[in-house]
């Protein structure tokens, strides 16, 4: 089975580029997206962020095995060649590439693919009967909504843009 099976069987990852980038953060991810897959992992998110007086690009990674160190160093050598020649950011950044960690956000479509009967934990802007923080197993997710199983078996359909924040839970 290639890595590009594997992938997109055991975690929903895409199996196509994804759409023509908006901003620079999609741009990087499409620049980057075949040379991520070539060293048998592949793009979870990336983010081009500013903290404290640095502009970050973080990329992160991830496989069926879980990421290592090692993944990390042979990813970042790998696209700092893409990232010099291509120069996708008119400003000076620091790259940063990482792992998701175990209780990883859900921000994109194939995240919450990847996820699904997976417990997550969601906090919403406002109030649904009378609860900000929500948990339970991610049972199915659509473009705009998914749908939380509680653990008394009630079923919530959640819009997305309700959510400031989804993540996975780690039940350490």
């Amino acid at each position: 089975m290639s890595m590009d099976e594997k992938n997109t069987s055991a975690l929903g990852a895409e199996k196509k580029r994804p759409p023509r980038p908006k901003n620079i953060a999609d741009r990087v991810r499409d620049l980057l997206f075949d040379t991520v897959l070539a060293q048998e992992c592949y793009l979870w998110d990336v983010e081009y962020v500013k903290e404290g007086a640095d502009m970050i690009l973080r990329v992160v990674i991830d496989s069926n095995e879980g990421i290592t160190l090692d993944d990390c160093e042979r990813v970042s050598r790998a696209i700092d060649p893409i990232l010099d020649e291509a120069d996708p950011i008119e400003n000076s950044y620091k790259v940063e590439v990482t792992s998701p960690g175990v209780e990883r956000p859900l921000t994109r479509p194939d995240h919450f693919e990847a996820c699904i009967g997976d417990e997550i934990e969601v906090r919403l802007y406002a109030p649904l009967n009378g609860e900000k923080t929500l948990r339970g197993i991610l049972s199915a997710a659509e473009e705009k909504e998914f749908i939380l199983t509680r653990e008394n078996g009630e079923n919530i359909t959640i819009a997305k843009s309700a959510a400031a924040k989804v993540s996975t839970v780690f039940n350490w």
